[in-house]
């Protein structure tokens, strides 16, 4: 659905903002020229703009002289009392898990189209696959993301695939939503990583009112000796995902 028109206009901040999502969109460092290019600017109108949230500390300049996001609006979010509530319920249940199979889980939650860890248990000993804290992905790339989509209300699922499907065929996104009803019927998913070859990654919803507020998730490797099966990781899992669904639930999460 169509953002109606804002009743009223703030030009400088519509012009940070199109800095920022341009930036936090991008894969790599952009000039001034790029981003002014870009956001349909000329370099001098934006120039004390980006002074400013350089300033601030929301964007960085490289060696180069160009110009990243850095983690502060990451920051910010996180300070928001429910994601906060989250972090906090699920991180002794994290370490938990983590002892328990000796691999490292990671938790995500949804932003916009994509998914955002925001907390990570590294695994006890000096072997893991790491996954950073910030880290973002296309909700339809991920299984952290196929987890979230499968454990949502319809309504909520044609907004996110009206977001994934901008600019791409209609039939595109099919496979996505054929897998995304096993993985509700299965209660998990488990599918190998896209990014990582002899990863698979494992994840399982925290579910709070009936839908997905977030994913457990362990990129799991298996060991020549000593380590947990996958049948047994999945079970732990589950098990890790549910127990922090009831405490959310009894916090009233939503």
């Amino acid at each position: 659905m169509p953002q109606p028109p804002p009743k009223y206009r703030a030009p400088a901040l519509d012009k940070g903002l199109d800095i920022l999502e341009l930036l936090a969109a991008a894969p790599a460092p952009m000039s001034m020229r790029e981003i002014a290019d870009r956001i349909g600017r000329s370099s001098s109108e934006i120039f004390r703009m980006m002074q400013v949230l350089e300033g601030r500390g929301y964007i960085a300049r490289d060696a180069g002289d160009s110009f990243a996001l850095t983690n502060r609006l990451f920051i910010l979010g996180m300070e928001r009392p429910p994601v906060r509530s989250m972090v906090e319920t699920a991180f002794p249940v994290m370490h938990r898990l983590a002892d328990r199979v000796r691999q490292p889980c990671h938790l995500v939650v949804p932003s916009q189209e994509q998914i955002v860890v925001i907390a990570r248990v590294d695994a006890p000993g000096d072997l893991g696959f790491v996954v950073r804290v910030g880290h973002r992905r296309p909700l339809e790339n991920s299984t952290s993301g196929l987890v979230l989509f499968a454990f949502q209300n319809q309504e909520t699922r044609e907004r996110w695939l009206a977001m994934l499907g901008k600019g791409k065929p209609a039939a595109s996104l099919a496979g996505f939503v054929r897998r995304a009803s096993s993985v509700r019927n299965q209660g998990y998913a488990s599918a190998p990583s896209k990014m990582v070859d002899g990863v698979v990654d494992l994840s399982a919803p925290l579910i709070v009112h009936d839908h997905a507020v977030g994913a457990l998730t362990i990129p799991f490797i298996e060991r020549r000796s000593g380590g947990a099966k996958v049948d047994e990781v999945i079970a732990q899992l589950r098990e890790a995902a549910s127990e922090v669904s009831r405490q959310l639930t009894m916090y009233g999460a939503s």
